[in-house]
């Protein structure tokens, strides 16, 4: 006796067959994992860490040595390097050259730790040539990020280590601002102003709480609150990149302390999300870091058992979360939280800490 099988389940299997044939055949991402010269391998926080790519896929980045002082790095499509300090930068631990930002032409901004442990901000050409600057009355500047133009975005705390936000226009002008109610004002990515000059970042107010905001050129700056943002002192919204259609990405922190990625269009509708495996307790979830010109978000999420992994989101909401091969999976370990850039062609470069909590440099291409 013969059993007859359901032509459901000859369709099914044949759907399979096909998905996988299909899947096969679909181009697979690419990993290159490095390592900057210099870099260092014997302890926690050493190694290579990552800043920006560029249009051109030119990564910069920072290595800490065996001493714990910072370099900066260019990696070029190659795989050859140039590293640099910056003038004036201190050869102790925790001192040296520490890159934010790279711009299409491959200028590069950052900070640089002087012997006295000052902090000071650079910018750098393309032809070498590198420049410090502080805002007037700075006691630690942070450029974050530099545009296609040449302008950059940053934050500087003042002499009762306030902090504000400053815009360095090309000239070396710069101009200091705070949103209304900012009893504190902070950038974080390198991606926070776009080609026409607008800047995001995020705001404390008197009790702690953060809101994110957007600055027009002219200086007018407008609040973002996300619905389900919290109200209690370390939770709220905060805006950390602008892709040059003006959409915002960015992460809000609940009342239960879960941070949530959000994404805002051009009108000012937001959608919040969360990267699938994100875990839920206190300062776990999602953290969105950048945003391309097509509106790709990229990010790292941290799991239940404390583990960060990458994501990237497309425009259409699909989230696909990776690991850089050779990653540790203990507590802390995986993606390096605020270090993941992607450039218009998809490409994502960031770090990852290994099993030795040693940090290295990795480089998807879709």
């Amino acid at each position: 006796m013969k059993t007859k099988i359901p032509n459901t389940f000859i369709s099914v299997g044949v759907l399979f067959a096909f998905t996988q044939l299909l899947t096969a055949g679909s181009p697979q991402p690419t990993f290159i994992t490095f390592d900057a010269p210099g870099a260092g391998t014997g302890g926690p926080f050493q190694g290579t860490l990552v800043a920006g790519i560029n249009p051109a896929g030119v990564i910069a980045g920072g290595v800490h040595d065996a001493n714990y002082v910072e370099h900066t790095y260019l990696r070029f499509p190659d795989g050859t390097f140039t590293t640099f300090d910056a003038a004036g930068a201190g050869t102790g631990p925790f001192q040296g050259t520490g890159p934010n930002g790279i711009n299409p032409a491959g200028a590069i901004t950052g900070t640089v730790t002087d012997s006295s442990n000052a902090t000071h901000g650079f910018v750098r050409a393309q032809d070498g040539t590198s420049t410090n600057f502080d805002p007037p009355g700075s006691t630690l500047t942070n450029p974050l990020s530099i545009n296609p133009a040449g302008v950059i975005a940053g934050e500087y705390a003042d002499a009762s280590f306030v902090f504000h936000g400053f815009v360095r226009d090309q000239d070396g002008t710069i101009t200091e601002f705070d949103p209304p109610g900012s009893t504190g004002t902070f950038m974080l990515d390198s991606g926070c102003i776009n080609p026409a000059g607008v800047i995001v970042g995020y705001y404390a107010d008197a009790n702690n709480v953060s809101h994110g905001f957007v600055r027009a050129p002219d200086g007018a700056i407008t609040t973002i609150d996300v619905p389900g943002a919290g109200t209690l002192p370390g939770q709220g919204t905060s805006a950390f990149g602008i892709n040059p259609g003006g959409v915002i990405e960015g992460q809000y922190i609940d009342a239960s302390n879960v941070p949530h990625g959000f994404v805002r269009d051009a009108s000012g509708a937001i959608t919040a999300f969360d990267a699938p495996g994100a875990g839920t307790g206190s300062f776990q979830g999602t953290f969105p870091l950048t945003i391309n010109p097509q509106g790709a978000i990229a990010g790292s999420y941290t799991d239940p058992n404390n583990v960060n992994h990458s994501f990237v989101r497309a425009k259409n909401g699909t989230i696909t979360a990776f690991d850089a091969p050779g990653a540790g999976t203990g507590p802390g370990q995986g993606s390096f939280p605020f270090s993941e850039a992607i450039n218009n062609a998809g490409a994502i470069a960031g770090a990852y800490f290994d099993p030795s909590n040693v940090l290295h440099g990795f480089l998807r291409t879709p």
